[in-house]
């Protein structure tokens, strides 16, 4: 499997180990915030249980945000589809910066 990746050489999987250890904790701060915004305003997030969590996962966050799509309208206009309640709150508790990102789901 290395072979696949051209990791051929230690300097090639230092540096890929340098990226994946950023990538976690990307992942790792993302999860805290969430987790952190969730608390401190009283909120749950459904989890893959159909129950409801304070402490969601990132990665299950990523698998409820996956549905969500983008259709193009006259090359000009974006609509933002499958967005449903649980996606808003999680927006508007994150902030400004992610509730622009999904601005026109409605």
């Amino acid at each position: 499997m290395a072979n696949t990746l051209f990791l051929k050489s230690p300097k090639r999987i230092m540096a890929l180990m340098v990226i994946m250890t950023l990538c976690l904790l990307i992942y790792g701060a993302l999860e805290h915030r969430i987790r952190q915004t969730l608390q401190q305003h009283q909120q749950t997030f459904p989890t893959q249980l159909g129950t409801t969590s304070a402490k969601p996962n990132a990665r299950w966050v990523f698998q409820f945000f996956a549905g969500i799509h983008v259709l193009l309208i006259d090359r000009y206009r974006e609509v933002i589809l499958n967005c449903n309640e649980y996606h808003h709150l999680l927006l508007k508790l994150l902030g400004e910066r992610y509730i622009r990102l999904y601005a026109n789901s409605g």
